[in-house]
């Protein structure tokens, strides 16, 4: 298995602290994996993630993944303006788009 770099935003990353995680956290990648099978094995709540950032491009949180990928889970709450420029306004969770 190869690895895939996981960093949170905002009130997740609270949940790296109360665990002791590293930051950021290297994870094995399964075969097929999406950015919410590594959520849910790492425990962070899905109604908690709005997108994730994958190499740095906005993705919806059932996008494949790869190894080697730099995953950033954002959690809702982003205000108006920031939504727009980092590109997420109309991701939202549902099926990938893009």
């Amino acid at each position: 298995m190869d690895k895939v770099e996981v960093r949170v935003f905002g009130d997740l990353k609270r949940l790296f602290d109360e665990r002791s995680w590293p930051f950021p956290l290297f994870v094995d990648l399964p075969a097929g994996a999406r950015a919410a099978d590594l959520a849910r094995e790492l425990d962070i709540p899905l109604d908690k993630v709005e997108v994730v950032f994958v190499n740095g491009r906005v993705r919806r949180v059932d996008c494949s993944l790869a190894p080697g990928d730099r995953v950033a889970f954002v959690p809702p709450g982003t205000p108006g303006p920031y939504r727009v420029l980092l590109g997420f306004m109309d991701k939202g969770r549902g099926a990938e788009n893009s």
